[in-house]
């Protein structure tokens, strides 16, 4: 089992930033591939972004390519998403989760086999 605990959500103006960090714990966290997703009000659940175990191979969603930077760090185990240029369009629960079971940077939600509680992000126009 892995445990995965969102933080850093709010209320931020158009324009400006915020930093979600999950932290995890359970099953050994290096080796497996981290995500974050996102999910608006009426809308499916979406990708935003990928990162390897090593950190050396990310993966982001157009939308958010240029504007969101996923990190992690394996030693504190956890991972974390910088967003700056925040958008309306943003607004929703931002989720972390954790595939155990293939190295690929994947987008599809099925695939990852673990998910955090999700932290809500909103931004005013």
């Amino acid at each position: 089992q892995v445990q995965l605990v969102e933080s850093g959500g709010g209320l931020v103006q158009a324009g400006g930033s915020l930093r979600l960090s999950c932290a995890a714990s359970g099953r050994t966290f290096s080796p497996y591939v981290m995500g974050w997703f996102r999910q608006a009000p009426g809308k499916a659940r979406e990708f935003v972004a990928a990162i390897s175990w090593s950190g050396g191979n990310a993966a982001s969603a157009d939308s958010v390519k240029g504007r969101f930077t996923i990190s992690r760090d394996n030693a504190k185990n956890t991972v974390n998403l910088e967003m700056n240029s925040l958008k309306p369009e943003d607004t929703a629960v931002y989720y972390c989760a954790v595939r155990t079971n293939g190295r690929l940077l994947v987008t599809m939600t099925h695939l990852y086999d673990y998910w955090g509680q999700g932290t809500q992000v909103t931004v005013s126009s």
